[in-house]
């Protein structure tokens, strides 16, 4: 008898799957009510915050994470399996048990005032999302963006939550040497869509007024459809880049869904529980832009996808572009201004937080 998944309230994951490194399931008892677990924090004792990348999907080689795991929840996360290398479950534990890199900032500091680092754009949140709820209280991330800030080191910020206004006045300084770029990520101006599957970001309108405050204080601002759901949330790409081009942003981005590993079954998952009647096409959609399967990790086109519904999806997001007058391209960041910095924060700096 196939199991029935229960909501689970604030979360969009309803179950945690065996993590695909472990011999043994844990296996939990249900929840009723769908009551669901309560967030909790754990030291990350990594020695270095500046994370390298090889990958030509990714245009950053270099990026900051200051947490792992993302309180959001997006059930879609492509980011998930990478708790699994914790020792916990991409499911609920991923947006439930968050590892937190207290001396982010300081250790940011030690790597950015080395002879050896070559200044270049660091993307902010390359994994899990710098601004998710947390962030609110702990400012691990607000304490990089000072460091960054007085290094003026280029930094692209992505982040689905407003939270990212409040640090509006480290963000127009990096402006002031063409050292920033902001991308807010919009799946779908759906409020009751997005309340489940993104529980706890910021709803699509916050969003777009994160765009207009960003954009009035000059901050460079653009909009990620990302990820976009052929079969759900595809039919809304005009509206979400016209939206956002009225809000302020000066550029747009794109990428399909993306479900690896255990992410391909929380998600049909969550299709079973919330919207069954249209789980198989959209599925069947997935499936025809990746070759047959629920994923494609191959290099070249797991950010785009393949075949006749990719093609469509990328012609009509350069449509809505043309269309609203956004470029496809966020600017390019300079470090010509780049500094460094080895004596401790003085009094003016610190009054940043």
């Amino acid at each position: 008898m196939k199991k029935a998944y229960i909501p689970v309230r604030g979360r969009g994951a309803a179950a945690n799957p065996k993590n695909r490194f472990e011999a043994c399931e844990k296996q939990e008892e249900d929840d009723e009510l769908g009551a669901g677990p309560t967030t909790q924090l754990f030291n990350d004792v990594s020695k270095r915050i500046i994370v390298k990348n090889a990958s030509p999907d990714v245009r950053f080689s270099a990026g900051i994470n200051p947490y792992r795991g993302c309180e959001h929840g997006c059930v879609y996360c492509y980011a998930r399996p990478s708790h699994e290398y914790l020792g916990f479950s991409a499911g609920l534990d991923f947006e439930s048990k968050i590892m937190v890199k207290e001396n982010a900032a300081v250790l940011l500091r030690a790597e950015l005032n080395k002879a050896s680092w070559q200044p270049t754009v660091i993307a902010l949140s390359g994994n899990t999302d710098a601004f998710q709820p947390i962030e609110r209280k702990l400012q691990i991330t607000r304490q990089c963006l000072v460091v960054l800030a007085e290094f003026r080191n280029p930094v692209v910020a992505i982040t689905k939550n407003f939270l990212v206004t409040r640090d509006i006045d480290l963000l127009a300084e990096l402006a002031r040497y063409n050292a920033v770029a902001v991308v807010i990520s919009v799946t779908t101006l759906n409020s009751e869509l997005a309340r489940i599957l993104e529980p706890r970001a910021s709803r699509p309108g916050k969003r777009l007024e994160a765009i207009t405050l960003l954009a009035q204080a000059g901050i460079p601002v653009g909009v990620n459809l990302a990820p976009i759901i052929p079969g759900l949330t595809d039919e809304e790409i005009p509206t979400i880049v016209q939206a956002a081009a009225t809000a302020g942003a000066r550029f747009a981005g794109m990428q399909p869904v993306r479900l690896p590993y255990g992410v391909k079954d929380l998600f049909s998952q969550w299709l079973e529980t919330h919207m069954p009647d249209r789980k198989n096409k959209i599925l069947n959609r997935i499936r025809a832009m990746r070759g047959n399967k629920l994923n494609d990790p191959r290099f070249g086109v797991r950010m785009r996808g393949e075949g006749l519904f990719a093609d469509q999806i990328q012609a009509l997001f350069a449509l809505a572009c043309r269309k609203n007058g956004i470029s496809g391209a966020s600017p390019r960041l300079s470090s010509a201004h780049f500094r460094r910095i080895p004596a401790p924060v003085c009094d003016n700096q610190l009054s940043l937080f």
